[in-house]
């Protein structure tokens, strides 16, 4: 494997990463929701907004990214972010909440994809092109290590501060500096469609047309629903592991004089991190693991991560809290195995001139299904309990998978 060259645009890709990972409040989503008075099927609800949104603006982000600039299609993405959080840290209505997670789904629509699309431009511009599943499993690993050490910091500010509301606003400052990071990106980053006629201006239909004809073909399908499908089901259900390390809080025999809130801040901060170091070493080692493997590793971490699924939801439903644990997050270390040699793939198989768009229409895949199971998960969750909903949905990902797996094979 020739050796990454770790330039000042390395650094840069490596600490918007890191930034964009620093969301404080994600160790706490769920509890502070829950706090709030909302329930499982009124959370379920704000999540699936929050992906129509960006189901909606998913494939048009990133066309207007590829046509007219991704620096502009990035500002106004963390420009959303920010919003919604100053609307979550002022408020608490379940209405402006649902502004707020409207918000969120802009945010994400407008940079998934984008960015990614803007390193493997990176790499193709530079004639580095086999690199790009180690290059992006190096930058991905600094995300990572900024959901780390963001999960740490965040138990230390509920800590002191006893209130889940406040992370929102210490969010907003990364995320601003972030926002500072994209604009000093070179320019030649922020186009990458050129036609042949340099004074001709690229135009939506041209770059829907080429897009068009991509998706068509069956190779481009099986790597996006095999990258969609499993980003989609951790994101459905990756918040309800706070549940899960909340009691896990509460049988621990340490820090017994410590008010419940405190105790489970310090607790679910430590293990958010230690989770994100192990998903930062997951992701940084992928492409070695691809390579050293004889089997389809992307397909075997999928079905791996789906079973963790189930095992984790029995254990929930018995109270084994541990196993539960351990279970969910080889959930996280499936998905940072498996992003970056799908990622890679993507962008072997793309045209530059509309890997963006290509990202987007997987972001897009992504976006229908966990909109569905997040609805789903939500309203089991209230009637039946999260283990019971945990177990079900990991259950219908595997059977799927396993089903359009032998369809694509024939």
């Amino acid at each position: 494997m020739d050796e990454l060259v770790k330039n000042r645009q390395y650094y840069k890709f490596c600490a918007y990463g890191f930034l964009k990972n620093l969301r404080f409040f994600d160790a706490f989503f769920i509890l502070f929701l829950v706090e709030k008075g909302l329930t499982y099927t009124q959370i379920g609800i704000l999540y699936a907004v929050r992906e129509v949104i960006t189901n909606l603006l998913e494939l048009p982000s990133g066309i207007l990214a590829d046509t007219f600039g991704r620096k502009k299609t990035l500002v106004g993405s963390f420009l959303a972010y920010i919003s919604s959080f100053i609307v979550f840290y002022l408020f608490q209505d379940f209405w402006l909440f649902l502004i707020a997670f409207m918000l969120f789904g802009i945010g994400e629509a407008f940079r998934s994809g984008t960015h990614k699309g803007m390193i493997m431009d990176y790499l193709k511009l530079n004639d580095w092109e086999k690199q790009s599943a180690n290059y992006y499993g190096h930058t991905r690993s600094w995300s990572q290590m900024g959901s780390a050490l963001s999960a740490l910091a965040a138990g230390l500010i509920v800590f002191y501060g006893g209130s889940y509301q406040i992370i929102f606003l210490y969010s907003i400052v990364p995320y601003v500096l972030n926002l500072i990071l994209i604009l000093s990106y070179p320019t030649e980053l922020n186009y990458s469609f050129k036609p042949s006629d340099q004074k001709k201006r690229p135009t939506i239909g041209s770059t829907a047309r080429m897009l068009t004809v991509m998706l068509k073909q069956p190779h481009v399908l099986r790597i996006i629903h095999s990258s969609a499908v499993h980003t989609a089901y951790l994101r459905a259900v990756k918040d309800y592991i706070q549940i899960v390390m909340v009691n896990l809080s509460l049988v621990i025999p340490l820090m017994i004089h410590l008010e419940t809130k405190k105790k489970s801040g310090i607790v679910i901060g430590v293990i958010y991190f230690f989770i994100f170091l192990a998903t930062s070493l997951a992701s940084r080692s992928s492409s070695k693991l691809a390579e050293k493997s004889r089997r389809n590793i992307s397909y075997l971490t999928l079905l791996a991560g789906f079973v963790a699924g189930i095992i984790s939801g029995i254990t929930f439903m018995y109270d084994i809290w541990l196993i539960s644990l351990l279970a969910f997050a080889l959930i996280y270390v499936a998905e940072n195995i498996r992003k970056p040699v799908l990622t890679g793939a993507v962008a072997d198989k793309v045209p530059k001139e509309i890997l963006t768009s290509v990202i987007s229409a997987q972001s897009l895949l992504r976006t229908i299904q966990t909109t569905l199971f997040a609805i789903v998960f939500g309203i089991m969750a209230d009637y039946y309990g999260i283990g019971i909903s945990l177990m079900t949905v990991s259950g219908l990902f595997l059977l799927s998978t396993v089903l359009i797996q032998r369809s694509f094979a024939k």
